[in-house]
This record gives structure tokens, sequence and C-alpha cells, in this order.
């Protein structure tokens, strides 16, 4: 297990931020990720668990604990069951599953991060979720010291969370399975209005698998959403906020806002959630209150290609990125009376 002192974590990120780790590992086998979290444990020492970094904000002074990499291989697909180590590219998994032939996670292509995340996240894009095709998630868990294995129903799953994210300090995520679909080269069926529009078909289509993932990675690639070094449109997080879901009487009192503020004529996207609640648009609020595309002075800016994304357009720090967060909250909340919530971790910082 490679280990390295006063270690850069900004490389370690997408967004090219934050200052070093006292300590960084870095694991390439499930019993190295266990044994580095049991001396942590042990010795009381800070813990930091890095995947691909595609979901982390850390402080311009970095970590002063342990930080552990975790760089785990495997591909393991026996008929329509696949197995991915925690630490295997997302995005090359998906690519792989793909060239099988099977269905059910096509439309989260180009997403940046690695395997061991998405169940943490409950990554979702284009109309798919991983909660809907994991099967079991194993994981060590840091209470019980021991390896368990934990069946869908009770990884807690909902929009953008889990089990696994509501207790940050006591699971960390080994190896994922998956139960996809042989539907003869199609995908599964497209729910994404915008998906199956650019593709020219109906919601409920299937499509074949490779057209839904070119297709898919495209349309990220138009908002600056797949990794290339090249673009500061990339050097992000993503979304760097998730869609607010709003309870019936704050989604009146923003219906009232928006109408106060732009018309009576318009009307924001809603889209129905769970237990009465409604989901509406982080990226049209941002944009409604002010904050179009490329917006900001500093170093750090909403990109120019979608307005939920905030970059490093080359020489930000973490505090830089923040304070432009914390300038678009405070300016959503004051035009709509709506809190934006942050969807990447940050590591000694807060909004």
């Amino acid at each position: 297990m490679q280990e390295l002192h006063d270690a850069p974590l900004a490389p370690l990120t997408t967004f090219r931020l934050g200052g070093p780790a006292a300590r960084l590992l870095t694991a390439t086998t499930d019993a190295e990720v266990i044994a580095a979290v049991r001396e942590a444990d042990a010795s009381g020492t800070p813990l930091l668990v890095i995947g691909g970094g595609s979901n982390l904000v850390i402080g311009d002074k970095g970590f002063d604990g342990t930080a552990l990499r975790i760089a785990t291989k495997g591909f393991e697909l026996s008929g329509t069951s696949l197995e991915l180590a925690a630490g295997e590219v997302w995005t090359d998994a998906v690519a792989r599953t793909v060239e099988a032939g099977l269905a059910g996670i096509e439309c989260l292509a180009g997403i940046p991060g690695s395997a061991g995340a998405t169940p943490i996240q409950n990554v979702g894009a284009y109309g798919q979720e991983v909660s809907s095709t994991i099967t079991e998630v194993v994981a060590y868990d840091r209470r019980t010291r021991e390896t368990v294995t934990i069946p869908n129903a009770e990884c807690a799953f909902s929009y953008r969370h889990s089990r696994f994210k509501a207790e940050p300090d006591r699971f960390v995520v080994l190896r994922v399975r998956f139960e996809l679909e042989e539907a003869n080269g199609l995908s599964a069926p497209l729910k994404y209005p915008e998906t199956a529009r650019a593709m020219g078909v109906e919601q409920g289509d299937r499509v074949p698998l490779s057209a839904a993932r070119e297709t898919v990675l495209g349309l990220r690639a138009g908002k600056g959403m797949v990794l290339d070094p090249e673009d500061h449109d990339t050097w992000s997080a993503g979304s760097f906020f998730t869609n607010p879901i709003l309870e019936p009487a704050a989604f009146q009192d923003f219906l009232g806002r928006v109408h106060d503020r732009l018309g009576p004529d318009v009307t924001p996207p809603a889209f129905p959630a769970e237990d009465g609640r409604t989901k509406t648009s982080a990226a049209w609020l941002i944009d409604r209150a002010g904050f179009t595309k490329g917006y900001g002075g500093g170093p750090a800016r909403i990109s120019t290609k979608h307005t939920l994304a905030l970059t490093n357009r080359g020489a930000a720090t973490t505090e830089d990125l923040l304070a432009l967060a914390r300038e678009v909250v405070a300016g959503v909340h004051a035009a709509f009376g709506v809190t934006l919530v942050n969807e990447p971790v940050t590591v000694g910082v807060s909004l």
C-alpha cells in the first residue's frame, strides 16, 4: 500500500482544489482498505475516504489526518449480474456493460467518479438512478468492525441520498452489485424527455444501447459535464446543488414569489415527489435569480455551459469557490425563499 506524507489532494479531485493531507494511503485491495480503516479507527486518526474525487470540496488548509484513496479493481459479469470493485472508474464500467449488451445504467454514462461512490449518492441522470439496478452493497462497517452485505431494501435510497450518506462515518463501500437487463441490444425504456427528444423517439421507447450512451455523452458534454482537462467548465463537481423538494405550503409560497418577481404567467418547473411534495429545478432558480452562465468575475465562476455547475477557472482556491456558492445560495433565497443545498461533500469547510 503506497504511503505519502504532506500529500497534495487537489489533483485527486475534479475541482483541482484543496490543501494537502498529512498522510495519503492508496489501497488496491479490499484487505488494504480494511486495514487502513482499522488502523485509523484504532488510533483515533481522522479519516477521509477518496474515490474518484468528483464529489469533494476540500478546504485550502487540507486534511490533518489520513486520506485513503480507494484504487481497487474488479469488473465481474455473470449473465446479467455485475459486481464492481469500489475503485473501478464508473464511466468505463458503464461502457463495458453497453458493450456486453446489457441495459440499466447506459444513461449514467459520462458521470465522473468511482463505482463505490454511486450507492452513497444514489447517482442518477437522464431518467436512471443506480438504486433501480443495485442489488447489494458490500461494505466495511466501522461500528461492528466487520464486512457486511447490505441488500437494496436496507440501503434507504432516495433522491441523491442513501443510508451510506446518512451515516458517513460508518460504512466504507468495498463492492457494488447490480442486476442488469438483456433486451436484445436495446436500452431500458427512456424516461427522460430531453434524451427522447435528442433521439427523435417517444418517452418509454427503447433504443440501441450504444446510441443511448452516445446521446447521453453528447448531452453531458454540451453542458460541460464530461471531464476534459483542457475545458475549465469541467473543473467542477458537476451539479453543485440538488434540486429542491418543497412541502406543499413552501411550494405555494415559492409560486407566489415567482409570480411577484417574474409575472403571473411564469410557471416554474415542478415534478411530483414523495409524500405530496414537489421537486423544482435548482438550475432554473439560479438562472432566474440572476446568476446566468459564466457568472462571476473571479477565478471561480458559474460554468459557461450550465448554471448548475460551479467551476475553477484554473487559479481558484476553495474559498473562492465557497464565496461564489454562498452568493448563489443567498441570491436564490432572497429571490424565491428557497434554500439551495450543496451536493458535493465538504471537508474542513462549509457553506
